[in-house]
């Protein structure tokens, strides 16, 4: 399946990284943790339709990392993982 985002729409894959408390104890999958804020852009939309009828440009481009708000994201399955569906606007910086 191929996913195609709309107007200012980016799919992102997650980054998960290995989460240690403060005494240094790693943290297994199966623990709660709290929802990523890093992941990488997976595709990104045509950019948002303007009241002029042009598109504005998208500030992120496929393969970059990005830091986005935590709450913000649509969760969906795709190919048995999981992706994120945000709007540009969510996103916070890319990082190099």
């Amino acid at each position: 399946m191929v996913i195609k985002p709309l107007d200012d729409k980016v799919v992102i894959k997650p980054i998960q990284e290995d989460e240690k408390t403060k005494s240094g104890i790693v943290l297994p999958d199966t623990a709660e943790k709290e929802k990523s804020e890093k992941g990488t852009v997976l595709a990104v939309g045509p950019g948002k339709l303007l009241d002029s009828g042009e598109r504005a440009p998208m500030s992120v481009q496929k393969g970059d990392t990005v830091l986005f708000t935590k709450y913000s994201p649509n969760e969906i399955k795709l190919k048995g993982k999981e992706v994120l569906i945000v709007s540009e606007s969510d996103i916070l910086a890319v990082i190099k």
